[in-house]
């Protein structure tokens, strides 16, 4: 028969174990949330820059070089748009290029790095892609 003093002796390491796991566990969720919001605060850059770009683009609809470039000038950080081997941009007309047609701009960032081991080894790679699309209605000059 097991006395009180044999029986805390053979629990000592238990709360140790439960710690490992439970650590173990916060840890990677607290490392998936900070992936979780670069990707936010990316996604919001990728946003404002096409959000620029379409503006941009409701006034001067005819100018997708310099609505291009309006939108790759938005922004250095946390992605630098203008490197147009990382990020890429498109501009797409919808009708014509006049007042009450519509003009959409998107950014894409193809390959966003994750830096969660085990996020990456659940998805199976280790970048994920992020896009923003904006759609505007252009302002001028009108129909003919």
């Amino acid at each position: 028969m097991r006395t009180k003093k044999n029986f805390t002796r053979y629990e000592q390491g238990q709360g140790l174990v439960e710690f490992a796991f439970v650590a173990t566990l916060l840890l990677v969720l607290f490392v998936g949330l900070i992936d979780l919001g670069r990707a936010l605060f990316t996604y919001m850059a990728l946003r404002d820059a096409a959000q620029e770009g379409a503006t941009y683009g409701s006034i001067y609809p005819g100018e997708s070089v310099w609505i291009e470039l309006r939108t790759r000038d938005t922004s250095r950080r946390p992605v630098d748009l203008s490197d147009t081997n990382l990020v890429d941009v498109q501009v797409r007309l919808l009708g014509s290029a006049c007042a009450g047609s519509g003009i959409e701009v998107e950014v894409i960032y193809p390959e966003f790095p994750l830096t969660t081991p085990l996020l990456s080894s659940i998805l199976g790679r280790d970048t994920i892609p992020i896009r923003a699309k904006v759609t505007d209605t252009i302002l001028t000059p009108p129909c003919e």
